[in-house]
């Protein structure tokens, strides 16, 4: 399956919800293609994992224009580094769920509009209100005088809640208790490039250093030399600078210039505990709309996802968790909550519909199809990136043609730039693994694709030891392997 990130250009989304007025509100603005860091992902291609027909996905990340190219999470293209599997080309995917450069039907980053108001319907609107506040009035009037002249005994009684609204304490089991102690601890993030291009997307506090996590594809633009703020939802703004960047895992860290010392990080679940069926909880930047929550459950789990900004050129592996909380451009990088407020997972694409959503731009918003990268994972590049800097992968010392036609991953005949399919003394070669073998297990995990492999390899260490089962010459076989590492993206 291939989704597309998040990241539609977009204005600054606000550091704070807007402020709700008397009046009664205009018809609501369509959502435009402007990226909010949760950005579809661009459809994926025929030669990519999963079904050929299967739906577009789209990156949830920046709600502002996403800035393709080097910023999309991704892994390198048909080939792998250091002659190993090779990153497959940037399959089909769906759109980032950030508001980056632009979803599926469109360049990421398309600029977000707001709809001017209009004037005649706003009248229509409040004219009607009032009609139809009058006859109520007028029955209620009726009704009213009719019981008090049956039922009067001389005296009335009103009844008062002690407490309402905001002065209310929420439990910590429910909604409302977990948004209020994670709010706190989510940012929104603006990310610009030196050209002036970005977009924007959220993320969440690491650690008491000042480690903020989130979408790779949600800073990118900021990588070389660009300019990036945090904003929290007390309104307080800071400059921030990235640490480390994973392109094919779609993670980054950034790191906050004079971090306040009262930094409270979010407690990380553990997601290979997760159930379908359990209650989730999302927080995010929606088209620009910061500190937004939204609820759902998990819909699946080990759910193969490629994801690209649209360029073709990145794209990012992941075994997802699949939920149906309401994920849009913007919420990329955002944090996926379970019902006690525990980290399982990082907001990163969306499946969007082709016809590009309301309104019918190049970004469409949620179908309830969001995918989040499990949080186990993640913690592990997290802690790469803030040590080193660099991400560092898991892998087989194979390429493998990203073709799903094959019924697996199949080893192909010639690696990238003419060099070996399989590498010398590599963990395939040691394990008899041959050009032409199709993979189709991976422990107990199927595997249909080149992309489903290489994002179930991924979920793992090096050194870890699998089992892997091929196909040879109509011919199933079973051997033990132990993964290799390699470091960097290039």
């Amino acid at each position: 399956m291939s989704t597309e990130n998040e990241g539609t250009p977009v204005p600054p989304a606000p550091s704070a919800p807007p402020v709700p007025v008397d009046a009664p509100a205009a018809s609501a603005p369509q959502a435009s293609d402007a990226g909010a860091p949760t950005s579809p992902i661009p459809p994926v291609p025929p030669n990519t994992a999963g079904d050929a027909q299967a739906p577009e996905l789209v990156h949830a990340g920046q709600a502002p224009a996403y800035a393709s190219g080097e910023g999309a999470a991704g892994a390198p293209q048909h080939h792998g580094p250091e002659g190993s599997w090779p990153p497959p080309q940037a399959p089909v995917t769906p759109s980032y769920a950030d508001a980056g450069a632009g979803g599926a039907g469109g360049a990421w980053g398309a600029a977000y509009q707001q709809p001017a108001p209009k004037p005649k319907g706003r009248g229509g609107l409040v004219a009607a209100i009032l009609v139809a506040a009058l006859v109520a009035g007028g029955l209620g009037g009726g009704l009213g005088y009719t019981l008090a002249k049956n039922h009067d005994d001389g005296s009335s009684t009103t009844l008062s809640a002690s407490d309402s609204g905001g002065s209310v304490k929420r439990d910590a089991g429910t909604v409302a208790g977990v948004a209020q102690k994670a709010l706190p601890s989510t940012v929104t993030i603006e990310a610009e490039s030196t050209s002036g291009e970005g977009g924007t997307g959220t993320g969440f506090v690491f650690d008491t250093q000042g480690h903020i996590v989130t979408n790779n594809h949600v800073v990118a633009d900021a990588v070389d030399g660009g300019k990036l703020t945090a904003t929290f939802p007390s309104g307080k703004k800071y400059d921030a600078e990235v640490v480390g960047h994973a392109q094919g895992y779609d993670v980054a860290v950034i790191k906050l210039k004079n971090a306040p010392s009262d930094l409270k990080p979010l407690t990380l679940g553990n997601s290979d505990q997760v159930a379908v069926g359990d209650s989730t909880i999302a927080i995010g930047a929606p088209f620009g709309l910061s500190n937004t929550v939204t609820t759902g459950i998990i819909s699946a789990k080990n759910r193969p996802v490629a994801s690209s900004d649209g360029s073709g050129s990145n794209a990012s592996y992941m075994s997802a968790l699949q939920t149906d909380a309401s994920i849009n451009p913007g919420n990329s990088g955002g944090p996926l909550l379970d019902a006690q407020g525990n980290v399982i997972g990082i907001n990163s694409a969306i499946q969007s519909s082709s016809s590009g959503g309301l309104g019918g731009t190049s970004q469409s918003g949620s179908i309830g199809l969001g995918f989040a990268i499990p949080i186990n994972q993640a913690k592990y590049v997290a802690q790469q990136l803030i040590a080193t800097g660099k991400p560092v992968y898991a892998k087989i010392g194979a390429s493998v043609s990203l073709d799903d036609s094959s019924g697996g991953a199949k080893i192909t005949t010639e690696g990238a730039g003419g060099s070996a399919s399989v590498e010398s003394g590599g963990p395939a070669a040691k394990a008899g693994l041959k050009p032409g073998d199709v993979i189709t297990k991976l422990d107990d995990s199927v595997i249909d694709s080149g992309p489903t492999l290489i994002g179930e390899i991924w979920t793992h260490k090096p050194g870890d030891k699998v089992k892997i089962t091929y196909e040879r010459d109509g011919k199933t076989h079973t051997v033990d392997l132990t993964l290799g590492s390699r470091t960097g993206d290039s």
